[in-house]
């Protein structure tokens, strides 16, 4: 196992900045990916946060969203931005370092450092681009599993994470049982939706339909598909939020100016709220891994042959959240969820948040949200006998 520091290219303007620690996975067996396709001896990128206990028993892996990354409580280096979940994990915050070692991966398919589009492929000298084998869920949770074995931990503590990683905690449970003692999957589902799937497709189209994406082949082409991925990041950033959410932030509001201009600029305050976005995010983030990240996500369904069948047996505490206001995983999912643990017995608490903030609440403010998670792991921690 690495921990080298090493370099990677973003946006447009191809900045290179350091990404943290790399982790190369070589096992005796080439990972077998649910496409049919291995791979052997590839980097996964993660940061650690806390003090990993003599007994390898206080170890939390948090899983990031579509558009996360390791950095979940340290600045980021494109962005200079606060992680992600920096609210919720530190010194005496409900994901305690005082307590726990808590660790946080790039995702394979990934572009913070983890094998995906943006790796050379050894055989052309040139980026994978689309020629990337296709990921899932399970792959991604499987290559995770190495890095925590590659750590010697042999049972998570817990597992959490919202959106996909609530959908990477749900797989890791199922995958892994025995290796996982608690779990918290936040404003997810057991599987994604039609439409979500829709969701997903629009923003794919739009980078496809940008004359500098070359069928993905904008690396070698010296171009970056800004206007598509953008378009792309302005769609989803939409059902991140809520009518209310919007509506009180910024109502019909106009931008810079006191009366229409009866053209096409950004007139209102959303507009140019949703312009900032879309250009922030380009400067972050890859387009194939925008790709495979989404369809990743698409494929996930652990509904297949009955969801209650999948936990059966377990002995991993489950808590299930969900926000009042999330439109994009409703409280509806998070309930499927919860009858199927419930109906074989599993240890499973559940908490709807009330809220306006939509799906992007577990990443914002909100304190009944962060005292639930902190109960919940202490009660756990205290069953676990972690100290």
């Amino acid at each position: 196992m690495g921990q080298d520091t090493i370099l990677s290219t973003f946006g447009p303007a191809y900045r290179e900045v350091a990404v943290g620690k790399i982790a190369t996975l070589a096992t005796q067996a080439p990972l077998l990916l649910e496409c049919g396709a291995e791979i052997a001896s590839f980097p996964l990128a993660y940061q650690t946060y806390g003090t990993l206990n003599a007994e390898k028993s206080n170890a939390i892996l948090v899983c990031h969203g579509l558009t996360g990354d390791q950095y979940a409580a340290s600045d980021h280096p494109v962005t200079g931005k606060p992680g992600w979940w920096e609210m919720l994990i530190g010194p005496g915050k409900p994901i305690d370092t005082d307590r726990f070692f808590v660790i946080a991966t790039n995702v394979l398919g990934g572009c913070m450092g983890s094998f995906g589009p943006k790796s050379v492929d050894p055989v052309t000298g040139k980026p994978y681009g689309l020629h990337f084998p296709v990921v899932t869920i399970a792959d991604m949770v499987r290559a995770q599993a190495l890095l925590i074995d590659a750590l010697g931990i042999h049972q998570l503590f817990s597992v959490l994470g919202g959106s996909m990683g609530g959908m990477m905690a749900l797989a890791w449970a199922t995958l892994f049982p025995e290796r996982v003692f608690s779990a918290v999957p936040i404003a997810s589902s057991a599987r994604h939706s039609a439409q979500n799937i829709a969701l997903h497709e629009i923003g794919r189209q739009s980078i496809m339909v940008d004359p500098d994406w070359h069928e993905g082949r904008y690396l070698e082409a010296g171009t970056f598909p800004v206007k598509g991925l953008s378009v792309a990041r302005m769609a989803a950033h939409v059902t991140y939020l809520s009518e209310e959410a919007l509506h009180r932030k910024f109502g019909r509001s106009l931008q810079n100016r006191d009366q229409l201009s009866f053209g096409f600029e950004a007139d209102f305050q959303v507009e140019s709220y949703l312009r900032y976005q879309g250009a922030a995010f380009v400067e972050r983030f890859d387009a194939n891994s925008y790709f495979y990240i989404t369809r990743a996500m698409d494929y996930f369904d652990l509904t297949q042959g009955g969801l209650a069948q999948r936990f059966k047996g377990t002995k991993t505490r489950f808590l299930v959240v969900s926000f009042s206001s999330d439109w994009l995983f409703p409280t509806s999912e998070s309930r499927t969820i919860v009858r199927a643990l419930s109906a074989v017995a599993a240890n499973v608490s559940f908490a709807e948040i009330t809220t306006d903030k939509g799906h992007d609440a577990f990443l914002l403010d909100e304190p009944e949200f962060a005292a639930i998670v902190r109960g919940f792991l202490r009660g756990a921690a205290d069953k676990r006998g972690i100290t």
